[in-house]
């Protein structure tokens, strides 16, 4: 895939923590209108990757970009600070910058991030839950962003639930509607941290049919996940992590049915 056609575009990527080391170079894609599936052990580094993308954690070497701009960052131009401050300067340009919090926010708003546990805020109703970042984040009025909540609410099977509380709601309704909330602010991409691992077995499917109807509706996902089936169905692209990198990816017929590394093979025959 060309860089150029790449909505997603993860490059070089390490990250540590204290003297473990998570993410060892990682390179990928994301074309827009795609889904792609990150499977992978414990520890593989999945989750982590997926929270460089909205800037969750700090990248130590390399780069995230979405839609041609640099999550959490910018590039200072170097042809740029040469005309501004003189030939000297030019050894100052072309590093990377951390943006303001105010600016990573907004950022954030086109990268909408479904959590495992939900984090849904519990003492706010379904409704207001759905609306208070539209509203703080976007500044639209309230009457608009309930409008849209409500709508959003009956996209994911929940039209009745707008006046209750998180608590009072099965684990399957609270991921749904925190898909709702992550689809308020009509983000370009989304992703999903293990968003079934938190679920009784008998409430996985209806928050999979939930993500499924995104993927038919050609939103663009990364999904972290260890429903094989799903990805068999839904992903354009599979991809096998181990060790804070990236085995091997392709299709799903490929990687989950001709995988070509052994560490692949081994994983799947352990959770197929």
């Amino acid at each position: 895939m060309s860089v150029q056609s790449a909505m997603v575009d993860i490059r070089a990527v390490h990250k540590s923590f204290g003297p473990l080391q998570v993410l060892s170079g990682v390179d990928l894609q994301v074309r827009a209108g795609e889904v792609t599936v990150i499977l992978g052990p414990s520890g593989s580094g999945k989750s982590t990757l997926l929270r460089t993308i909205n800037h969750l954690e700090k990248v130590d070497s390399g780069s995230v970009s979405v839609n041609g701009a640099l999550v959490g960052y910018r590039r200072d131009d170097r042809a740029a600070a040469r005309r501004a401050f003189g030939k000297g300067a030019g050894r100052r340009a072309g590093r990377l910058y951390e943006l303001r919090e105010r600016e990573i926010l907004k950022q954030r708003t086109e990268i909408g991030f479904v959590f495992q546990n939900f984090h849904l805020f519990p003492h706010l109703t379904v409704l207001e839950n759905i609306t208070e970042a539209p509203v703080a984040a976007l500044g639209r009025p309230k009457k608009e962003a309930a409008e849209s909540a409500r709508a959003l609410l009956a996209r994911v099977g929940l039209a009745g639930k707008a006046d209750a509380y998180p608590r009072t709601l099965s684990g399957g309704q609270q991921q749904r509607v925190a898909i709702a909330r992550a689809l308020a602010l009509e983000p370009k991409l989304l992703l999903f941290d293990e968003p079934t691992s938190a679920l009784d077995p008998e409430l996985v499917g209806e928050v999979l049919e939930v993500i499924k109807d995104l993927a038919h509706q050609g939103t663009t996902m990364i999904v972290v996940t260890h429903e094989i089936g799903f990805a068999r169905e839904v992903a354009d692209t599979v991809v096998f992590m181990d060790g804070g990198r990236i085995v091997e990816q392709g299709p799903p017929g490929e990687v989950l049915d001709r995988p070509r590394h052994e560490r692949t093979t081994s994983f799947l025959s352990k959770v197929l």
